[in-house]
Order: structure tokens, then C-alpha cells, then sequence
């Protein structure tokens, strides 16, 4: 995928220099919280960003800086239906800048790649992650019950 530039941003592949920014925002608790994955520690990140360079579903999202403040994902399903997902740095939370990109991904799939359909899923206690989604134009279709889970209890139950 071709890099794509915003009013204020910048999306593009992972570089391995991407490491500490990356760490920045996936060592955070709250950040992760809705995320198949616990926090990462430095080297864990380090390794991270070298493991994107390489995965095309994964996009970097840079501050005209060339600050890293989050990524996009954006994955290749059946009938020709793309999923779209996101993490970004809690610090840059509140400032559109989840709203900018995704609205550019999205526009990007839609035009150039002639993408079919685009879904995300999203936790139903994630309510910043809803009222992203809808903003950027998308609409809820239903609530899958005990569809997947990430974690499990003390009783190594799964969390739904």
C-alpha cells in the first residue's frame, strides 16, 4: 500500500526505527486493554516494529514530525471484505487524529483498492472505539455473543 498523507498525518509501513515509539504507547495498560495482546515491554516493542516491517496489515501514523503516535490495521478477509482496526498513544487521544486516519484508510480502500466492504470488531464496553467507528461513517450490524476471547480468569476460564 502506497503511503497516504492527511491534513496532519502521515500513514505508511513500520520502519524498525518505529521501536520506541511503538513502546511509548503499548507498554500502557489502558491502551491495550481491548487488544489481543498484554503490554509490551522495550524489547518486546523493538522486536514488534521490526515484525511490521515485514506484515502489510499493519500501518504506522506519524505526526508531520515523523512522531509515531499509532497504527492502523487494515487486513484482507473473504468477499473481498477488509477488516480495519487501530491503537493509538494515549497522549494523542482526543485530538481527531484516530478519526483523521482511519477516514483516509477508509476512503483509500473504498476508492483506489475498490474494496467491497470494510468491517471492524469492536469489545461493547469500548465505548470510545463505538463512537470512533460510527463518526467514521461505519454502523453496528449486531453483537456476537461469546465469539472470541484474549485472556482467561485465575480458573483459566476464558474473558468474553
Amino acid at each position: 500500500m502506497k503511503e497516504l498523507l492527511t491534513e496532519r498525518l502521515l500513514i505508511r509501513k513500520f520502519k524498525e526505527t518505529d521501536g520506541e515509539d511503538l513502546y511509548e504507547y503499548l507498554s500502557d495498560e489502558e491502551v491495550v486493554k481491548f487488544e489481543p495482546y498484554k503490554v509490551f515491554n522495550k524489547e518486546e516493542a523493538y522486536n514488534e516494529a521490526k515484525r511490521r516491517m515485514e506484515d502489510d496489515r499493519f500501518l504506522a501514523v506519524c505526526l508531520e514530525s515523523g512522531k509515531l503516535i499509532g497504527n492502523l490495521y487494515f487486513a484482507k478477509g473473504n468477499f473481498h471484505t477488509w477488516e480495519v482496526g487501530y491503537v493509538f498513544n494515549k497522549t494523542y487521544w482526543g485530538n481527531g487524529y484516530a478519526t483523521e486516519s482511519l477516514k483516509a484508510l477508509i476512503n483509500y480502500g473504498l476508492e483506489e483498492m475498490e474494496v467491497r466492504r470494510i468491517i471492524a470488531n469492536c469489545d461493547p464496553n469500548n465505548s470510545n472505539s463505538w463512537r470512533l467507528l460510527e463518526r467514521v461513517g461505519m454502523r453496528r450490524e449486531g453483537t456476537l455473543l461469546k465469539n472470541v476471547y484474549f485472556h482467561t480468569d485465575e480458573n483459566n476460564n476464558p474473558i468474553w
